[in-house]
């Protein structure tokens, strides 16, 4: 098979050359996942560039999610297509989802917070300035990886005791119901993208080029109407498929 690149190039452009080649690849089904691919040796070969260009290219697609490495065997196509289906809607807890799929799944709480005032967050609580406001922030795991990050504000008009329990927290979904809440509904969501900040990639435990994606929303109470929570959670991008009801 003729390479792109043949001809002498810069070492940047040639990294970015390489990767943009390999993705077109393994995207095509040129190559299958965990198929073998050439040897950093083979590829700066083929590009005419230094052996370090064609390690940086590596690099670079590991931390895109495209491949992974094997000590002292070479660089193989990640299997992408192992994601965990997730339908995008707020009547159903992601732990439930999770583990009704019979995923190895675990949560755990990781901060409990007051917050100051923000006129989004405290808009969408439908609360006033002066009402005080928690974040609780639960880190989601399947096979002891994280994959997303929960974060829930929620007033303390609504939940006195939401300062004192909001710690031992794992379901928001359990809490509301031992309160007496029983049916639920999501209010319209919001999904951006997103790369990941310092703080993001160490509890996510992702390279900086994996870009989350952003579901913004918030959960009421069906028969009330009455805003329990409003939601901010970062899906890793390489863990998920997504289903938009």
């Amino acid at each position: 098979m003729k390479w792109l690149g043949e001809s002498g190039c810069g070492t940047m452009s040639g990294e970015l050359e390489i990767v943009d080649k390999l993705m077109f690849l393994i995207s095509s089904g040129k190559y299958s996942a965990h198929d073998r691919l050439p040897s950093e040796n083979e590829i700066a070969g083929k590009y005419k560039v230094p052996r370090i260009t064609a390690r940086k290219a590596y690099e670079r697609l590991e931390e895109l999610g495209y491949i992974y490495k094997k000590q002292g065997k070479g660089s193989y196509v990640k299997d992408r297509s192992r994601h965990i289906e997730l339908v995008l809607s707020g009547d159903v807890s992601f732990s439930r989802k999770m583990l009704e799929k019979g995923y190895n799944f675990q949560s755990n709480t990781i901060f409990c917070k007051e917050i100051g005032y923000n006129k989004k967050i405290y808009t969408c609580l439908e609360n006033k300035e002066g009402d005080r406001v928690f974040k609780i922030g639960r880190l989601r795991y399947i096979d002891q990886q994280p994959i997303a990050l929960h974060i829930s504000y929620v007033a303390k008009s609504v939940f006195a005791d939401i300062d004192l329990v909001g710690a031992n927290i794992s379901s928001m979904f359990d809490y509301y119901s031992s309160k007496g809440y029983r049916e639920f509904s999501s209010k319209p969501s919001v999904l951006s993208v997103s790369f990941p900040t310092e703080s993001q990639r160490k509890l996510l435990d992702c390279p900086h080029l994996i870009p989350l994606l952003v579901l913004e929303s918030g959960c009421m109470e069906k028969m009330s109407g009455r805003v329990l929570e409003y939601t901010k959670i970062f899906y890793r991008s390489d863990c998920f498929s997504y289903v938009i009801p």
